[in-house]
């Protein structure tokens, strides 16, 4: 039972000193779970060794962070040699000062980048590539990682994006499950594309009007004048750059298809860093110099990594995850027996923000498919149930890639939480009901 409370409370004060700005993101990954952890081992009922705690979870998100950490250098050389300037360019011109067209193809080129259901390679491309045009055409930034973070969102419930593998493998179902959520992926998708992005354009239009600009205004704009900027600039090696960067991505993509050809992330922009670095600056002083300019976003980034395997690590060796696993299973009244579907659907909302995919599929999910079978749903039902609340999932600051999204856009994350959110939750409903409507999930089964 005190374990249960202090699960909940960590929780709750977790998420009041992030949204009220009261520690970082770091801190209060490290600080709060280990406060609640040597509690529950000072009440005596935890028991364990703290640093074993700790070490298994970093072990959960280090291939994470090391991968993340060369993808970063990768795309911070690829920014630095100008590969994204002509894309920014052609942007521009099409846009032609309408943020609501760059608004919207942003949210095509997030939904096409996110088929390998990655989340650090989509948010490192798509913030690559518009985050200077948002800046250029001076646009709120927060609309771009809002709208990588819905699309993304929606393509993780393909197979090879994670959450429904694990459910998958849990309920013992097969692939035909992505013919159930395909519906409500594609009207998710829809919804984000001719629904949120032209709402967002039309709040951009109100707040920056159309000012419809000249090729020649254009070209002004996109011209690099800075010196240092140029002297980093390798316009010549842009075919082989973007050679480069296409066949890594291509790579990555195929490899969730084609295991003989699958390379670990990690190895591949480990890779392709290296190449980077020897093609386009072959002097050792300039590798130095890129690396040393690059590197403290990298590391920014890597070590929010690891401070959320060190939250997961005693969330879930001091046994609060699995209090809070069965408390979602004991506090529903057995009256609303029918409804267990929807209860899983909602369950998985919270559920999949607060615990992690591993933790929640493999700890939640089963104490909650053990009890509706013998309500009468079947494993399939329940499987399409549990991927529903995957809608808020990647809003959860155990989400390693967000801490990458937000510092590269600047943004804070209690505030892009609470925006991002309120569209999550249209996603959510689009998931929710179209399971429902197309017969994949009964609302209700009589008892």
């Amino acid at each position: 039972m005190l374990l249960t409370v202090l699960s909940y409370g960590m929780i709750a004060i977790f998420m009041y000193v992030i949204m009220k700005k009261k520690l970082s993101p770091f801190t209060a990954l490290v600080i709060i779970p280990l406060v609640f952890t040597l509690i529950a081992m000072a009440t005596g009922v935890t028991s364990g060794n703290i640093g074993e705690f700790v070490l298994e979870g970093v072990t959960t998100t280090s291939k994470t962070g090391i991968m993340l950490l060369f993808a970063i250098l990768y795309f911070s050389i690829m920014l630095d040699t100008g590969l994204f300037d002509p894309i920014t360019k052609k942007m521009i011109h099409f846009a032609k000062g309408d943020p609501m067209k760059v608004l919207m193809a942003t949210a095509v080129v997030a939904a096409t980048v996110s088929l390998n259901g990655d989340g650090t390679t989509t948010t490192l491309i798509c913030v690559s590539a518009f985050l200077p045009i948002y800046k250029k055409l001076n646009m709120n930034v927060m609309n771009l990682a809002v709208l990588i973070i819905l699309q993304n969102t929606i393509m993780n419930l393909l197979p090879w994006g994670g959450p429904t593998a694990r459910a998958m493998a849990v309920l013992e179902v097969d692939a035909s499950i992505l013919s159930y959520l395909a519906p409500g992926m594609v009207l998710a998708l829809a919804y984000v594309i001719f629904w949120v992005a032209p709402h967002m354009g039309r709040k951009e239009r109100a707040r920056l009007g159309v000012k419809v600009l000249t090729d020649e205004e254009i070209d002004e704009m996109t011209t690099v004048t800075d010196p240092e900027t140029q002297e980093i600039r390798r316009p010549n090696n842009f075919v082989f750059n973007a050679i480069l960067t296409v066949g890594l991505i291509a790579w990555l993509v195929a490899g969730s298809f084609i295991e003989a050809i699958s390379m670990p992330p990690l190895m591949l922009f480990l890779v392709g860093t290296c190449i980077a670095l020897m093609v386009n600056y072959p002097a050792l002083k300039d590798q130095s110099s890129r690396i040393g300019a690059n590197g403290g976003d990298a590391v920014q980034v890597v070590i929010l990594v690891f401070a959320a395997g060190v939250f997961m690590g005693l969330f879930q060796g001091s046994g609060m995850a699995t209090a809070l696993a069965e408390s979602f299973a004991t506090i529903i009244p057995k009256q609303l027996a029918g409804f267990w579907g929807i209860i899983i659907a909602l369950v998985s909302a919270p559920g999949t923000f607060f615990i992690s995919n591993d933790g929640f599929y493999f700890g939640v999910l089963p104490v909650l498919a053990e009890a509706g079978r013998s309500y009468g749903f079947t494993n399939m039902q329940m499987a399409l149930a549990s991927l529903m609340g995957q809608a808020f999932h990647l809003l959860s600051p155990l989400v390693a890639f967000i801490y990458l999204l937000l510092r590269l856009t600047g943004l804070d994350m209690g505030a892009w939480q609470k925006e991002s959110a309120k569209y999550a939750l249209g996603i959510f409903l689009i998931f929710l009901v179209t399971i429902v409507l197309f017969g994949n999930m009964p609302l209700y089964i009589p008892q």
